[in-house]
């Protein structure tokens, strides 16, 4: 498994964590443990999730995926 903090351009309040933690939690193989205006913290299985899926999911909910460490 695999940890990364993802830092997301363009949060700015609790609907957008919840867009955000919401599309994340659809990618198979891939656990949410914390969403905060500007990041969230995931773990996932390197097999299954492809840094793709996170940029994709991130724009699915309006956002911008900037840096992920």
């Amino acid at each position: 498994m695999k940890n990364l903090v993802l830092t997301i351009e363009g949060m700015h309040c609790g609907h957008c964590v919840m867009s955000v933690r919401k599309e994340l939690s659809e990618i198979n193989g891939l656990t949410v443990e914390d969403v905060q205006i500007g990041t969230a913290r995931v773990q996932f299985d390197e097999t299954l999730v492809k840094d793709g899926d996170l940029v994709k999911a991130v724009d699915d909910a309006g956002y911008k995926l900037t840096e992920s460490k």
